[in-house]
């Protein structure tokens, strides 16, 4: 009688908190919404304050009656309320408009080198995981002595240095003086030229390359990436470092540590496995708020290395004045910013349940 009236129990609570996880992620998903249309709003009135598009890219290279014609032809003469309206249905319509310096559809600007800069965050954030955790616990672990000054030191240099600057420097050794890594591009011509007579290519040219089958041209695309990566993940890497130091001696503290380390549990294993997961919910969160940073220290990360993506095509087109592609790519790159911010949440539910209520 007991077992039968216990499993009902059991069941419920389950439902119950299987209800709160999908709440959660359903309450988190239609807030990407509000966010998204806030952001694509303030990028169309921010633009709009510099004037129509037409008048800021080729306004002083036409005379004033050739200006008012193709202002009037793309519509940039009708009320505000109305361009508005009529830019959020080409948005959801997926239409972003064509540029004006070199009549591409924003799309197609979007999809090629929106790939370049994926690939980048994605070694980035691989380099600032596999710097920043690792030494974060080894900072948590001689707190107050020398390797943890040595460590906090470290950290505070890595986020305080201007990404250019770094970037420059990682050239100026690496690639000047010591010549182990190119300084510029995403690959040599020769790889370039064999991935682009690859059918249907990804753009993202790790995988490419090895679509290729060949190791030289994998090697080849590596070492390109090295220097960016560098430049852009260590300064994350700084603040995972801290992070993961700061949390970490919160949770070495906690009673149950003393118990494991009473029953003789290795202090590694007390570090790595025990104190460590409960440390991981804040780190999982400042991910997210990562991501945004990732995109903007992107900007100054692909122009210093050529690295053509979003970046260093943002700059392109910020200094053509081309303020439709440039309206196109933030709009783009704040959507990027809610979604990753909804993956993370999601993901620190599903580790830790008190974030889901």
């Amino acid at each position: 009688m007991v077992v039968t009236e216990a499993a009902p129990a059991v069941t419920a609570r389950a439902k119950v908190k299987g209800g709160g996880l999908g709440r959660f992620i359903l309450w988190r998903a239609l807030l990407i919404i509000p966010t998204v249309f806030i952001l694509v709003t303030m990028v169309f009135l921010l633009m709009r304050t510099l004037g129509n598009p037409i008048s800021a890219s080729v306004g002083d290279r036409l005379p004033p009656a050739e200006l008012a014609k193709r202002v009037a032809e793309a519509g940039y003469d009708r009320p505000l309320i109305v361009q508005y309206l009529e830019y959020l249905g080409q948005i959801f319509t997926g239409n972003f408009g064509v540029t004006f310096s070199d009549r591409r559809p924003v799309t197609e600007v979007l999809v090629t080198f929106g790939a370049a800069t994926l690939e980048l965050a994605v070694y980035t954030l691989i380099v600032a995981l596999v710097v920043g955790i690792p030494l974060g616990i080894l900072a948590a672990y001689y707190r107050d002595r020398g390797p943890d000054a040595v460590l906090r030191v470290f950290a505070i240099f890595t986020y305080a240095t201007p990404v250019f600057f770094s970037g420059l420097i990682m050239k100026l050794i690496f690639g000047v003086w010591l010549g182990w890594f190119p300084v510029s591009g995403r690959a040599s011509i020769a790889t370039e030229l064999q991935l682009q007579t690859l059918a249907n290519p990804s753009g993202i040219y790790l995988i490419d390359a090895i679509r290729t089958g060949s190791l030289a041209n994998v090697g080849d695309v590596l070492s390109h990436a090295v220097l960016p990566a560098l430049t852009l993940g260590m300064m994350t890497a700084g603040i995972f470092l801290r992070l993961v130091r700061t949390n970490m001696i919160g949770t070495i503290g906690r009673e149950y540590i003393d118990s494991g380390r009473s029953r003789g549990v290795g202090e590694y294993r007390l570090a790595t496995k025990h104190a460590f997961r409960p440390a991981l919910i804040p780190i999982i969160t400042v991910i997210g708020l990562q991501i945004a940073m990732l995109l903007g220290g992107a900007v100054l990360t692909e122009t210093t290395f050529e690295w053509k993506g979003l970046g260093f095509q943002l700059a392109h087109y910020l200094s053509a004045r081309d303020f439709v592609a440039v309206q196109g790519i933030v709009a783009l790159l704040a959507v990027i910013v809610a979604l990753s911010n909804f993956i993370v949440d999601v993901v620190a539910a599903l580790i830790d349940p008190r974030v889901r209520y």
